[in-house]
């Protein structure tokens, strides 16, 4: 089994991008980005397309495959099109494993480095098919075909449930983050307590008003950055793992540019008091 994979401070997501996915993800990696978040849902994502872009960056001598971390994730069938990456008629655990054999095929690859549930199947509880999807999962794990497990969209309540079903918790947590709701501090301070890390994604685009907000902007100004990277650094300073999903080449170099900027302590809890 390989050791556990060392994770990069930033990560690409991928969703939405249709036929831009691979362009976007080769000049990600040509950015700098060493981490990319895909999933084999073909109603959000084009995880073909990340294949290709992968197969063109390890032809051009850009990266190897070892210097990544690839994380895609297995999506119940009320969150797909009719593009499926398994037999609806099958069991759970067999979908997982006709997915995850989808994703290796997809990404030119023998093993993910996370293996992420696309959510629970109710949005209120942890329900036996999760715990059924989830034991798949770790087979796929043990197997060796990911070496860590993740869970997404999930709510302080799944977690709960999760834990007193005593299975084995997730090494990522991955949800929007909304300030407005507190920067999903319940579900963080969970994550902090049993060592899981949080992946927030919509950092920006969910928080359109924070990043127009003056007391952001003055901040941005006194530390010579710009909003999002005032924002991605917070996220940091709070135990956030920022995605980004940006298609700009400028952005993407100045998201990852924003893992050199660090705010202090009073500029960090003045974002916070921001949530409503």
């Amino acid at each position: 089994m390989k050791a556990d994979p060392v994770v990069p401070g930033f990560i690409y997501g991928t969703a939405w991008k249709e036929d831009r996915t691979a362009g976007l993800t080769e000049l990600a990696l040509r950015a700098g980005f060493r981490a990319i978040d895909t999933a084999n849902q073909r109603r959000h994502y084009f995880e073909e397309g990340v294949g290709q872009a992968l197969a063109a960056a390890y032809r051009a001598g850009l990266v190897r495959r070892d210097e990544l971390f690839l994380q895609t994730k297995f999506t119940y069938q009320r969150g797909q099109d009719h593009r499926l990456p398994y037999d609806p008629a099958a069991e759970l655990a067999v979908q997982v494993s006709q997915s995850m054999s989808s994703s290796l095929a997809h990404l030119g690859a023998d093993y993910v480095d996370s293996y992420v549930l696309h959510g629970p199947l109710s949005n209120d509880d942890w329900t036996d098919a999760d715990g059924e999807v989830w034991e798949a999962m770790r087979r796929e794990r043990d197997a060796g075909r990911t070496r860590l497990l993740g869970v997404s969209n999930v709510s302080l309540e799944h977690l709960q449930q999760m834990a007193s079903t005593d299975a084995e918790l997730p090494s990522f947590v991955q949800n929007r983050c909304y300030a407005r709701l507190g920067w999903d501090r319940d579900v963080r301070q969970f994550c902090g307590e049993h060592k899981i890390i949080y992946q927030g994604f919509s950092l920006l685009t969910a928080n359109r008003e924070v990043m127009n907000h003056p007391l952001v902007g003055e901040m941005a100004s006194i530390v010579n950055a710009t909003p999002a990277q005032v924002v991605f650094s917070f996220a940091r300073s709070v135990g956030i793992l920022p995605l980004t999903g940006t298609s700009s080449a400028e952005h993407m170099r100045e998201d990852l540019e924003s893992r050199n900027l660090v705010l202090p302590a009073e500029a960090v809890q003045a974002i916070e008091s921001l949530a409503g």
